[in-house]
């Protein structure tokens, strides 16, 4: 009868740890992303650049919510904030490159709802 040689502590611990990577992975994206606001914004600008108030009126957020969670985005790098020197001064959204890099995710997120979100 043949026995496997015992796994040892650092086997183990290098499996350990490469689990954890892939966990720290997921659950630092999902905290980068962050709130439900981030989310819709960031969905809402996949359609391409929109205002201020297209944003506003699109997903019924007060003026403060909407407000604090364009400046996080912009501040993260997910959107770009351009304004336009008009009367009154409007401002325009657009995703980066980091933000366009979620529409993938987006899109994968679409279709789980789709076949489990009954």
């Amino acid at each position: 009868m043949t026995t496997q040689p015992p796994i040892s502590n650092t086997d183990e611990a290098t499996e350990v740890e490469r689990q954890n990577s892939d966990v720290c992975n997921v659950v630092g994206s999902v905290e980068e992303i962050g709130s439900k606001w981030k989310l819709i914004i960031l969905n809402d600008l996949r359609d391409g650049e929109k205002r201020f108030s297209e944003l506003k009126r699109s997903r019924g957020a007060s003026s403060y919510t909407l407000s604090r969670v364009l400046s996080d985005l912009e501040e993260e790098g997910f959107i770009e904030n351009r304004k336009e020197l008009e009367s009154p001064v409007a401002s325009y959204y657009t995703l980066t490159k980091k933000g366009n890099a979620l529409c993938p995710v987006f899109d994968a997120l679409d279709e789980w709802g789709e076949d489990w979100l009954a």
